[in-house]
């Protein structure tokens, strides 16, 4: 039998031979590592209990009286909702070590016992309710079971997640700047925030009293529909009224999700139903600039011009400071005798309210009243407004502190509507996009919860149909003459002079059917759809010609103009960056690019 030779440790060959082997098992021992943590992270309930119990439902009639309407049906309640012998902790270990147990049950729990529906626990929420995305560093993160590397949102984390991963029918929670709405809709079931003052507060731990309602989180809409009626003690029956659907379209350019899959599935949705009229459209900001004008004391933009976008980046901070405004009215005497060690994000986020000394609180009261009038004006007592729920997917997790440049600005831009109108709203799934759940929402006027969980109940079924209909495809581009390219720019520059928008674009788009290699048609049309409101496409187009010609400044300002709209602050700054490289004077350049440095910071 041969001898193995002997190695030699001065030669470096036997050293690289035993790195690699090390450097092998390192490898081997740390993919081994993370699985056991994959697997042990798998947590039991996805996280999303605080404490599990049983409250049986009241004793049903006798017969021949029918079931109660909720019978069979299991729910959860938001751990800042009272249930009678149970720590009501908000999410915080501070607020449960300063408090009792709970003498009462709320009022909502006890209407859905009462109709049959038993209470399986408590669930997990953002400390004191104070966040939107669901992470919580004292009770731990429920798992978002869509998308579970991903936040669940919140605050009403541990309800959105017990329903999605049908571990409950229903669930309670409480929503204030979308506590409810938000994890409804990364977590792909159905929200309701019912009309701000219609559920009785009575057992709930609110931040807001002006803003804050019970809401309900469900696993399909005939649910929610037994649930809200049962929640607002609604007639079963009313007559049936015709429908206007109003589709806010600039709140959909905020969306980083195609058109196709959301407004577009809901006007389908409706050709086939009766009582139902054609899709309206409007420009809701636009809208909001010119009938809120009390917005004008905080925002600058909004005194000369009506500028949608900033009406509603307007509302949405009058929203905040009431809410921080409220919380230090309700709370400062606690926070200031407790002290306690919140997690650094809410902590930041309290000491700002409690800290906070707003002016002119009239005032925010007047946008809240002027913002009801504006919408029950619009909507009237047979109108739905449809926007889509939330602008961006569920950030992953652990990434607060570097979020997508604007993703506050655009998810509150849109929260912001029912919360200040006080108005009932319903978001609704529709499926997934890239992996993550889609959903749009109906708001009705205040008062027309009926109307609105009834629409959603009729429209269900169509919508599912909606989805599954392969959107057509656009019909090819033709190939032409250049000359009748350039007469169909030349009839768009007249109207856009004219500012008739939709036929610029018309004559523009035939344009770039007959030359699709000119970067004019594609910057010209960017243009009349900046003023149509419609950024996402002019952002395209600019896009487009830039591809066609790197020095086309028009591009650079008006892509800038539009991502500035879409609350993208990075790359609107770059932009305005790039056309003041290619023209040092160019005023707009130069005003963009201080403005941009602005919000960017």
């Amino acid at each position: 039998m041969s001898k193995l030779p002997k190695l030699n440790a001065a030669n470096p060959k036997v050293w690289l031979l035993v790195g690699a082997s090390v450097a092998g098992v390192l490898i081997i021992a740390e993919v081994q590592r993370r699985r056991i943590k994959a697997k042990n992270s798998v947590k039991v309930d996805y996280g999303a209990f605080v404490t599990r119990f049983e409250l049986l439902p009241f004793a049903p009639p006798p017969p021949p009286a029918a079931s109660p309407p909720l019978s069979r049906l299991t729910f959860a309640v938001n751990d800042n909702i009272d249930v009678k012998g149970y720590m009501t902790g908000r999410g915080s270990t501070d607020w449960k070590r300063t408090h009792e147990e709970a003498e009462k049950t709320a009022f909502a729990v006890t209407a859905m016992l009462r109709n049959g529906a038993k209470c399986v626990g408590k669930t997990v929420m953002d400390e004191l309710g104070f966040g939107i995305l669901g992470e919580n560093g004292n009770l731990g993160t429920p798992t978002n079971p869509c998308n579970p590397s991903h936040v669940p949102g919140g605050s009403c984390s541990g309800s959105a997640v017990a329903v999605a991963a049908q571990l409950v029918d229903f669930a309670l929670g409480t929503d204030t700047f979308g506590c409810v709405r938000v994890p409804a809709s990364f977590c792909g079931v159905f929200g309701f925030r019912p009309s701000h003052g219609l559920v009785s507060a009575v057992g709930i731990l609110q931040n807001s009293q002006s803003l804050e309602t019970v809401g309900v989180l469900a696993s399909d809409p005939s649910i929610l529909h037994r649930v809200g009626h049962v929640l607002l003690h609604l007639n079963l029956v009313e007559p049936k009224r015709a429908r206007r659907m109003i589709i806010a379209d600039d709140l959909f350019q905020l969306s980083q999700v195609p058109i196709q899959k959301t407004a577009n599935v809901i006007a389908k949705a409706m050709e086939k139903l009766h009582g139902y009229t054609s899709p309206e459209h409007i420009n809701f900001g636009q809208y909001i600039a010119s009938n809120v004008p009390s917005l004008k004391v905080y925002d600058e933009e909004l005194k000369n011009q009506k500028n949608g976008i900033a009406a509603l980046k307007a509302l949405s901070s009058v929203m905040l400071l009431l809410q921080r405004y409220e919380f230090k009215t309700i709370h400062e005497e606690w926070f200031k005798s407790s002290k306690p060690g919140l997690g650094p994000e809410v902590s930041s986020h309290v000491r700002e309210a409690i800290n906070s000394t707003p002016d002119n609180m009239k005032t925010l009261y007047q946008v809240r009243k002027e913002m009801r009038a504006a919408v029950q004006s619009l909507l009237k007592d047979d109108g739905i407004l449809v926007l889509p729920t939330v602008a961006d997917p569920p950030p992953k997790l652990e990434s607060r502190k570097v979020l997508p440049a604007g993703f506050c600005d655009r998810i509150f831009a849109l929260l912001s509507i029912a919360t200040m109108s006080g108005a009932c709203q319903v978001a609704i799934p529709l499926g997934k996009h890239d992996d993550f759940s889609v959903s749009v929402s109906f708001i009705a006027s205040h008062g027309f919860d009926k109307f609105l969980l009834d629409t959603v109940l009729d429209m269900h079924s169509s919508i599912e149909e909606a989805l599954c209909t392969p959107a057509s495809l656009p019909s090819p581009l033709i190939n032409g003459d250049m000359d009748a390219a350039c007469l169909l720019k030349e009839k768009g520059n007249a109207a856009y002079k004219g500012k008739q928008w939709n036929k610029a674009v018309s004559y523009y788009t035939e344009a770039i059917k007959l030359n699709e290699t000119d970067a004019t048609y594609y910057c010209n049309r960017a243009a009349a759809y900046l003023e149509l409101g419609c950024f996402q496409q002019s952002e395209q187009d600019c896009t487009k010609a830039l591809a066609l010609d790197k020095k086309n400044v028009k591009a650079y300002l008006r892509r800038g103009t539009a991502r500035e709209s879409l609350c993208l602050y990075k790359e609107s700054l770059q932009d305005f960056q790039h056309a003041r490289v290619l023209e040092p004077n160019n005023k707009v350049a130069c005003q963009g690019e201080k403005r941009l440095t602005k919000l960017v910071k």
